[in-house]
């Protein structure tokens, strides 16, 4: 599990012990399910673990205990300036953009957390459902036709993830095309999920600045968006606040919704199970919607949860300031609920959009069921005898400890006379 030799030791009431497990590593990227189970069998529902240069954590791997740290804000809060690491944080931190408190509802607490959510929950119950369902249907035509005659695919890039940011982009009131809108959404993958070589600061900067752009061409020039929504509504949000918002928004409905499309689409491809009844088969792929957001959710770890006070978790002593980073994927894998490892398609407990106050707002998993649902869809109606291109065993998944998507998914099938 753990390097003996480079074990450090633990200053007084950090999580890193000389145990410690370092968030990182191939496991990370084929087989996290495993890495879970062994953490949970040597550390139980919450392990010490360390992030990017070595800074110390705790994950918390069991469903009760997650589901415990977000209905108990008032122990576990979201404002990372309680951390008692920021003395040991460098500016160049590849998880400052995303740990560094912003102005962001992320990062509010309270009545201010419910005024912030309250304005996106209204911008997004102002978007119509089935508007989204033919927007992303019309998407989803275009970018099939761009691929359809040649006989083979490569879904991840080419599909998975063009649709949601089209969709997505559209709903705030952005071009669905264009260099600006491309580079928007590499920087926020760049935020998300960075390689070897990026830098997500300063991707996350560009970010900032391109949403900047739109909060002020939309408060010249409203539109019916969830922008221009947010803009005109009561709670008199600043231009900063709506911008740090939308980042949030977007961010968590592109990525997470193209890994969830693609990993939904590996499985329908992959598993026996639901082999005869691919084709068209709409109830087939409903569940398997759900198994993929139990077994291989988009998001697997979110950090996190500050330490309001000394307290107890899991058998662990968690200290003033301490960080939890939330194991959504080990808490939907967690054997406590799934006795005999039977994942239940038909059961929609998931942790998958967090849970409690500062889950994902109402109506945000529903619009990403629509884009994730008309994008599997409409893939296996226009494309019926769709099959891997290569063994289903030599997928691989990209090496991130924070999200759960696949580098491609290639496939074939009979070219589509234009």
């Amino acid at each position: 599990m753990t390097d003996p030799s480079s074990a450090q030791p633990a200053p007084p009431g950090c999580p890193a012990h000389t145990d410690a497990v370092r968030l990182a590593g191939l496991e990370y990227q084929q087989t996290p399910s495993q890495l879970y189970r062994a953490m949970r069998r040597e550390h139980g529902a919450v392990a010490p673990v360390l992030l990017d240069g070595d800074i110390p954590a705790w994950l918390v791997l069991s469903y009760s205990e997650v589901t415990y740290v977000t209905s108990h804000d008032e122990l576990f809060a979201r404002d990372s300036r309680r951390w008692n690491q920021w003395e040991n944080i460098p500016a160049d931190w590849p998880l400052l953009p995303y740990v560094g408190y912003q102005p962001s509802v992320l990062f509010t607490e309270g009545d201010e957390h419910r005024r912030r959510a309250g304005v996106i929950t209204q911008a997004l119950e102002g978007v119509d459902q089935f508007e989204v369902a033919r927007n992303c249907q019309l998407i989803a035509d275009r970018l099939i036709a761009d691929f359809a005659g040649s006989g083979q695919a490569e879904l991840m890039t080419g599909y998975a993830h063009a649709l949601p940011m089209r969709a997505v982009v559209q709903m705030c009131g952005m071009p669905t095309s264009g260099e600006d809108t491309q580079q928007l959404v590499e920087d926020l993958r760049i935020s998300l999920d960075a390689a070897e070589g990026d830098d997500p600061v300063a991707a996350y900067g560009r970010v900032g600045e391109r949403l900047r752009q739109l909060v002020k061409d939309k408060r010249e020039s409203p539109g019916p968006d969830i922008t221009s929504r947010m803009l005109l509504d009561p709670a008199g949000l600043t231009d900063e606040e709506i911008v740090q918002d939308l980042i949030s928004v977007i961010a968590a409905a592109q990525q997470p919704t193209a890994n969830w499309i693609c990993n939904t689409l590996r499985l329908l491809l992959t598993d026996e199970r639901f082999a005869v009844n691919v084709s068209g088969g709409r109830l087939s792929v409903g569940e398997a919607l759900n198994e993929a957001l139990w077994l291989d959710t988009p998001t697997q770890n979110f950090i996190g949860r500050w330490a309001v006070r000394d307290t107890q978790l899991g058998g662990r002593q968690i200290r003033a300031g301490d960080c939890l980073v939330l194991g959504l994927a080990a808490a939907n894998t967690d054997p406590q609920i799934w006795p005999g490892a039977h994942v239940g398609a038909e059961n929609a407990a998931h942790l998958s959009f967090s849970n409690g106050e500062h889950r994902c707002p109402y109506p945000a998993p529903l619009l990403a069921d629509v884009m994730a649902r008309t994008a599997v869809e409409t893939l296996l109606e226009r494309l019926p005898d769709l099959v891997l291109s290569v063994e289903p065993g030599t997928l691989t998944w990209r090496p991130s400890i924070w999200m759960r998507g696949l580098t491609a998914l290639p496939v074939q099938f009979t070219p589509m006379v234009q």
